[in-house]
């Protein structure tokens, strides 16, 4: 005779696993793949950003990182996050003069 129990245990795991795939794809986009990207390819966008905008540098970055973010590119959001910490390490550091005052 069939044990209900395991009947009911699947249901609930067929109905949960959307929910858990996309977190865990949310999770894999946001957080972990963009922590793949070696951290000299993040310098270099980040000395890019300088050279070519300066004291806007950060600036830059967050609106890509916001464009990123309204067109549902979670990767790319992820990654422009990484280059917004990049040039606050570096401001905090004084390698960057930073975003102006004012």
């Amino acid at each position: 005779m069939l044990d209900w129990r395991w009947a009911e245990i699947a249901v609930w795991a067929v109905c949960l696993l959307p929910i858990w795939g996309t977190l865990l794809w949310h999770t894999w986009e946001l957080s972990i793949r963009p922590r793949l990207i070696p951290v000299g390819d993040i310098k270099a966008l980040a000395d890019d950003l300088v050279a070519k905008y300066g004291p806007r540098a950060e600036e830059i970055a967050f609106i890509e990182e916001d464009r990123a973010w309204r067109y549902s590119e979670t990767f790319e959001r992820g990654k422009w996050h990484r280059v917004r910490r990049e040039l606050w390490r570096r401001y905090e550091a004084g390698e960057w003069e930073g975003p102006e005052d004012g």
